[in-house]
């Protein structure tokens, strides 16, 4: 489903990626390992098509990245960042915006849909009203998550989504991804991710 062969990736004289090369199939649990500063955020941003690797190819569903088919990728991933930054709006306004964006127009949500997966990860109801600046850290990560969930996308870009959570809520968390039927690739320094036999981890 997806390939990263051969990548090379340097920047300001410092190599990042030399030879890399990873296959992904698909509904693969991914979890990457390796060190601070050795790429794994950057594997990320060459997948979007946001950096540009100096050498090699990606490869999604047989079609290579390229400059014409950027979106085709795009419209295949959905990305939860670290820092899950999000427009200070009302949550529910945020929602509503966000599926109101051409790409994600076919998406059919309703507030009762919403709540029910908000409720799964222990929001109160209270949250539609509140802005995000009122948000916790915590809470933005699960929001992100839930957003991600109801974009439906095929490819799941996970970067640090439990880093502020209780360990009961990291464990329904990971519980969650894991049951779904999608490709999703874990950047996380939580060993509770380690814990399930359904992640396969790529260490560089």
């Amino acid at each position: 489903m997806i390939q990263f062969k051969n990548i090379g990736v340097s920047f300001d004289g410092k190599t990042v990626f030399k030879d890399f090369n990873m296959h992904i199939r698909k509904g693969e649990k991914i979890l990457l390992n390796a060190p601070s500063g050795k790429g794994k955020s950057t594997l990320f941003k060459l997948l979007l098509g946001f950096n540009k690797p100096d050498k090699g190819e990606i490869i999604l569903d047989g079609k290579n990245l390229e400059k014409n088919n950027i979106m085709y990728f795009r419209k295949n991933i959905a990305y939860v960042s670290q820092d899950v930054d999000l427009r200070n709006d009302k949550v529910w306004d945020l929602i509503l915006e966000i599926f109101s964006y051409k790409s994600n127009r076919h998406i059919k949500i309703t507030k009762d849909k919403v709540l029910n997966i908000l409720r799964y990860f222990n929001f109160s109801e209270d949250i539609m009203e509140k802005k995000v600046s009122q948000l916790s850290g915590g809470e933005r990560q699960r929001l992100g998550l839930v957003i991600c969930i109801f974009m439906d996308r095929d490819i799941w870009l996970l970067d640090e989504v439990t880093s502020g959570l209780d360990k009961e809520m990291k464990e329904k968390v990971v519980d969650y991804v894991l049951k779904q039927d999608k490709t999703v690739l874990i950047i996380s320094h939580d060993r509770v991710w380690n814990k399930s036999n359904l992640v396969r981890i790529k260490e560089w």
